[in-house]
């Protein structure tokens, strides 16, 4: 037995952390990188486009925009009392409080209510344009002139 600092023999060994894979071909990593859009999922893609609509609104509004959250939810919870027997795709609930008033954008039912891809975002920012100028009190043509197209 050679004296020289080999631990071939010893017993109270530690597992060496693995530099590699064990086919020697180095770390895998994600098949995507995160600028590409396949690492971008749909929801996340339909939270940008809420944002994306609100913050366009709040550019136009100025300083008339309201104090307003905005939420995005898979499915309605329940009807509302002033629901009607349709599917709402978004909701206003008004301020209370301290709390400020918050926009719920339904992301199934929209996504639902488009036959292409590429609509969503035309639709949600219509959604919130109405939310908003149901909030304001005025009609959703004067926040957007191209309200509906």
């Amino acid at each position: 037995m050679s004296t020289t600092g080999s631990t071939t023999g010893s017993t109270t060994s530690q597992p060496v952390p693995r530099r590699r894979d064990r086919h020697g071909r180095g770390r895998r990593g994600p098949l995507a990188w995160p600028p590409v859009p396949a690492m971008v999922s749909r929801r996340d893609e339909f939270d940008d486009f809420v944002l994306d609509a609100a913050a366009r609104l709040e550019a136009t509004c100025g300083r008339a925009f309201p104090a307003v959250e905005f939420a995005v939810e898979d499915v309605p919870r329940g009807p509302a009392a002033w629901d009607h027997r349709e599917v709402p795709l978004g909701r206003l609930y008004p301020a209370t409080g301290a709390r400020p008033a918050r926009i719920v954008v339904y992301r199934r039912p929209v996504e639902t209510r488009v036959s292409d891809r590429r609509d969503v975002a035309a639709l949600v920012a219509d959604i919130v344009t109405e939310q908003v100028a149901g909030l304001l009190g005025v009609a959703p043509e004067e926040l957007d002139p191209g309200f509906g197209d």
